[in-house]
């Protein structure tokens, strides 16, 4: 008995921990949530994270829409502006602080929202993404001020502004200082109209609450991503409250296309050249002969990583 306790249980635990750490990584393969079919990273990097059966478009952050939409990958990205990290000293099962942090360590981002100056086709533009995995692309002060800047920056350089926008709505943790953002960017999109240049909307996946009650649709032209789910409260308390059953589909991009909410549902492989033709259109440049080619997506970590320019991007 001795034996075995001492020395084949010990060697067969021994094993069984050398098999666990030989075992491939759980990040070289996901899920498709849509189909579930299992897709290989680098078939999925490639793809811009869309699933290669059935089309559904996954979720990615700033730096994948920069690298796939500016000429060659190249931009320089806006300094985020320095905002008060917890006016509120809030805290429901953890602080706000300690989600804040986690969110950073996550995603590499001090917030929401990135903004970057590049050129698209030859022509200056600025593009802003609001993404889903920090906290929810949730809109609070740093959010607002980030957009801010980046509108002002587009007005004064002439720039077209493109945004990217995914989010779940206001940042309950900043309460009334959340909701005030969306009024002061809706003053900053006067100012884009005021300058003359074009304010180009995304709708990716989902786009709710008070985001979409206010700059999210104030767009001179609405393009969503297949499938994106965009509307203010859920499909489940507008039936309860309506006490009606909604239709297949409802508060999805192709019926927001049908019922003229949206301008055009654009496949995310097309979505560089479908708004380089419309930045163009909107400010009667026309489109160079000779193209800068389109960014090449590859599965390598090199290739993912956009080269940020010291201010040369024009």
């Amino acid at each position: 008995m001795n034996w075995i306790a001492n020395f084949v249980r010990p060697r067969i635990k021994s094993l069984i921990g050398a098999v666990r750490t030989s075992e491939t990584p759980e990040n070289l393969w996901k899920k498709c949530p849509a189909c579930g079919e299992m897709i290989f990273h680098r078939d999925l990097v490639v793809a811009q994270n869309v699933c290669p059966q059935c089309g559904h478009h996954l979720r990615i952050g700033a730096a994948e829409r920069f690298a796939a939409v500016f000429d060659a990958a190249t931009y320089e990205e806006l300094v985020p502006p320095e905002v008060p990290a917890d006016p509120l000293r809030f805290r429901d099962e953890k602080r706000y602080t300690d989600r804040l942090k986690d969110a950073r360590a996550k995603t590499g981002r001090v917030d929401a929202l990135s903004a970057a100056r590049g050129t698209l086709e030859g022509l200056p533009v600025m593009i802003a993404v609001q993404t889903f995995e920090f906290m929810g692309g949730s809109l609070g002060m740093a959010v607002g001020e980030a957009l801010i800047d980046a509108m002002q920056a587009a007005a004064a350089e002439s720039r077209p502004f493109i945004l990217f926008v995914s989010s779940g709505g206001a940042r309950m943790q900043e309460g009334i200082l959340s909701l005030m953002q969306m009024p002061r960017i809706t003053i900053a999109v006067d100012m884009l109209r005021d300058a003359g240049v074009p304010y180009i909307v995304v709708l990716c996946d989902p786009t709710t609450g008070g985001v979409s009650a206010s700059y999210a649709m104030l767009g001179d032209i609405h393009i969503a991503e297949p499938g994106a789910l965009i509307g203010f409260a859920g499909q489940r308390v507008i039936e309860q409250t309506m006490r009606e059953t909604l239709p297949e589909g409802f508060q999805r991009a192709e019926y927001l296309l049908e019922h003229g909410m949206v301008d055009m549902v654009v496949h995310r492989h097309n979505m560089r050249e479908t708004l380089s033709r419309v930045v163009h259109l909107l400010m009667k440049h026309p489109r160079p002969r000779t193209r800068p080619p389109a960014p090449v997506i590859t599965a390598t970590p090199a290739a993912r990583t956009p080269v940020r320019s010291s201010g040369s991007a024009t």
